[in-house]
Formats: structure tokens, C-alpha cells, sequence
């Protein structure tokens, strides 16, 4: 597993890319969202592939957001920041920080990869969207990392304990969880204390993997499977592939 950038090479955050207004990102509120550079990961499904190296130059300077950001103070609620990974960034810290002085809320979405790194920016979260891609002994078969689950399993834990406001979301597509499979994961994530878990249906868009393109069957799972699974969480929603996705 690649580790992180250590905080003593700490520069100005990575940004790849940078969206001034959604409505959908940070649940109940107008934010910006930020696109940090940088996964170790290589999902087959993944929807920004181009964030998944950390270039030599900085795509758009942290410093033009910050500004960008102040003169929207108060038309915007929050910041969410995304990727790529974020948590692999070592300035991490330091942006939230910043966007917190200026009087944002703050979300992150992450895939769980950097526990240590999480547990330090936890406190400073106000909502937080986690990936979990399978069951943790399934994990290399889609990230492509031997080992990968385990910090997931970790980072679950941390966030469950941190009563962070979250969203726990899983891409689901047939041939990497089938019905089975998914019931487990489902009953793996209930018994941590999950009880806000979304399902999100594979989307084409961003994946250049043709055996998950082709191999994908529209409205999966059905509800024979989702009748299954609703009942172990107190908020259980599916979210198709028509529907906007985070």
C-alpha cells in the first residue's frame, strides 16, 4: 500500500479540479467542491481516473480557490473536498483549517485509505461520505492492492466512534458484487453500527474497463435482493444510475 506524502514535505494542497456550486455534494447545503490529486487505488469503476496520478505541477493553485472561495462567502454553506483521495494529500489538514477559518462547513468523501491521516482530520468534519467496495477480504479484487480492506475496516471504525455526520455509499455492479456477496457486505456494515448506507448503481461514465461496461445489467440489484438488505439499517436508499451521483 502506498503511503501517504509525510506531513513534513507539506505544500499547498494538490488540486485537480475545482466545482464552484452544487446542491448535491454536502446533504442539505449549497457547497464548492475541491478535487485533490492522488489515488493509490485502481478501481475498475472509477469515475476520475485523471486524478488518480499526482503531477509534478499543481493543475489549479490552492491559492486561486481560497480567493475564489472568499468572494463567495455567504452564497456558499459548505466545502466538500474529494478526489482522487484526499486524505493522501498532506496539506489536507491545513485547507480544512483554512476554509473552516472562513466560515465554511466542511465535508470530505473518501475510499478509506489512510486511517492515520482520517483520524486527524475527523475533528475538524462536519460531514463525511465513506466508500466501502466490498466485503474487506474481497478488496484487492477491485482496488487492485493486496491488503487493501483493512484500512477500511479501520477508517469505519474510526468514523463510526468520531460521530461525524456520514453517508456510507457502495458502487454495486453484478460481476464484482454479486447477490450473495452484497448481502454480506450489507450485514458486515450493520454489524460495525452502520445505519446510513446508500447503494449506488454502476455508472459507465469515467470507466474504461469494457468487461464492467459490457457486463453491466441496468437496475441490479433487483428487489428481491434489496428487500434483504433494507431492513438492517434505519436509513437504506438505492440511488440509480439516471439519478446524480457523488
Amino acid at each position: 500500500m502506498p503511503s501517504p506524502e509525510p506531513k513534513q514535505e507539506r505544500r499547498s494542497l494538490r488540486v485537480g479540479g475545482y466545482t464552484p456550486f452544487s446542491a448535491t455534494e454536502f446533504p442539505g447545503l449549497l457547497s464548492a467542491v475541491v478535487f485533490v490529486q492522488g489515488c493509490p487505488w485502481r478501481c475498475g469503476y472509477c469515475q476520475n481516473p485523471h486524478l488518480q496520478e499526482r503531477t509534478r505541477e499543481n493543475p489549479i493553485a490552492w491559492k486561486d480557490v481560497m480567493t475564489t472561495l472568499e468572494r463567495r462567502s455567504g452564497l456558499l454553506d459548505a466545502v466538500v473536498f474529494c478526489g482522487g483521495e484526499p486524505t493522501m494529500d498532506p496539506a489536507l489538514e491545513d485547507a480544512i483549517q483554512q476554509v473552516r477559518a472562513m466560515g465554511f462547513k466542511v465535508g470530505l468523501e473518501t475510499a478509506c485509505i489512510y486511517p492515520d491521516r482520517l483520524r486527524d482530520v475527523l475533528p475538524l468534519l462536519d460531514w463525511i461520505g465513506f466508500d466501502v467496495k466490498t466485503t474487506f477480504d474481497s478488496y484487492a479484487a477491485i482496488t487492485g492492492v493486496g491488503g487493501s480492506g483493512e484500512p477500511v475496516r479501520e477508517c469505519v471504525a474510526a468514523i463510526l466512534d468520531s460521530g461525524v455526520a456520514y453517508e456510507c455509499r457502495t458502487t454495486v455492479h453484478p460481476d464484482q458484487l454479486p447477490p450473495e456477496r452484497l448481502v454480506a457486505l450489507a450485514r458486515m456494515l450493520a454489524a460495525m453500527g452502520v445505519n446510513n448506507y446508500v447503494l449506488q448503481e454502476f455508472r459507465a461514465t469515467g470507466c474504461a474497463d469494457d468487461a464492467l461496461i459490457n457486463g453491466a445489467i441496468p437496475g441490479y440489484p433487483g428487489e428481491d435482493v434489496l428487500t434483504g438488505i433494507a431492513p438492517l439499517f434505519r436509513n437504506f436508499s438505492v440511488r440509480r444510475a439516471g439519478q446524480e451521483a457523488r
